[in-house]
């Protein structure tokens, strides 16, 4: 199954699971008398939506180069997922609102009955499971958007806990718990849209993502003949591929025509070796010569 395929699928089994969830947490919440439940089914409802955002930011990513975007379209996945951030945003406060309302009118408080809390077992059983395959499968394919709809989701497990928690408390005597588990909920919704977002923002400013990859490129220029001291490596990070550029140390006395071949056979030997790179440019250097790279910005 290629990248494609997987990402489809994992998109497809996170909406139709939170559809499902969705739709029983909100019935029984209602019915069952538990603020905590149907707060948990609005999140749910905004995994639904992220979800389908997962979906649509990863198929534009997969549209090929064009004249208009010559590196490709991989950066819409990270847009997508600043758009799930501003979704999980509002999101959280309308819970949080909702939750301080019930806190300040204790009239409006239930106590929810066990029905409630089979639903939230039944919950954290779903939610750990999907949550698990989206991550897993949005780290192999390389999808910062399905891996961000993974980690949303994985706040459903802890707060799924919480509810079960605030249930079984409730019935000991302490209903107030129930509405301040949904402020715990709406809380954890706005830290993990925090965290998603800053995630994303580092993808389209252009962080490195890892320095092991560095070590990576450095590695498979030691092993290429002829090629030397790869150094002024610089990254550019669209979501599922990166984009490279640096230079290369050669014989000083090479002519331009095998130091055209020594590069070009570089940048092969880099992106047959490290799949997740989609491009590299390599300029050469004479060995032995020490000079500055960095160019000032010009200002003017």
């Amino acid at each position: 199954m290629d990248r494609k395929q997987k990402g489809t699928k994992a998109t497809s089994v996170a909406i139709f699971s939170n559809c499902f969830l969705t739709v029983f947490n909100i019935i029984v919440g209602f019915l069952c008398g538990s603020y905590a439940l149907i707060a948990e089914g609005i999140h749910t409802f905004s995994d639904v939506m992220t979800s389908v955002i997962a979906y649509v930011g990863f198929k534009i990513g997969q549209k090929p180069a064009d004249d208009e975007h010559p590196r490709g379209h991989g950066r819409a996945e990270a847009i997508s997922g600043l758009v799930i951030v501003l979704f999980l945003a509002i999101v959280g406060y309308e819970i949080i609102d909702t939750a301080i309302d019930h806190l300040l009118n204790p009239s409006l408080i239930q106590t929810p009955t066990i029905y409630a809390a089979i639903m939230a077992v039944f919950g954290i059983i779903i939610n750990l499971s999907i949550s698990s395959y989206l991550i897993k499968t949005g780290k192999e394919i390389k999808s910062p958007v399905i891996v961000a709809d993974g980690q949303h989701q994985r706040t459903d497990v802890y707060s799924s806990i919480a509810i079960l928690i605030g249930i079984v408390v409730s019935n000991m005597g302490f209903p107030i718990l129930d509405p301040i588990v949904g402020l715990a909920i709406g809380l954890l919704i706005l830290k993990t849209a925090y965290s998603i977002g800053k995630e994303n923002i580092d993808n389209i400013m252009g962080k490195v993502p890892d320095k092991d990859l560095v070590r990576k490129i450095k590695r498979v220029v030691d092993r290429t003949p002829d090629a030397y001291v790869a150094h002024n490596i610089k990254i550019d990070n669209y979501g599922p591929y990166y984009i490279v550029s640096l230079h290369i140390k050669v014989d000083g006395n090479t002519t331009v025509d095998e130091a055209h071949k020594i590069v070009h056979i570089t940048e092969e030997n880099i992106m047959n070796k490290i799949p997740e790179i989609k491009s590299v440019s390599i300029h050469a250097c004479p060995l032995g010569l020490e000079y500055e790279h960095e160019q000032k910005i010009d200002k003017n």
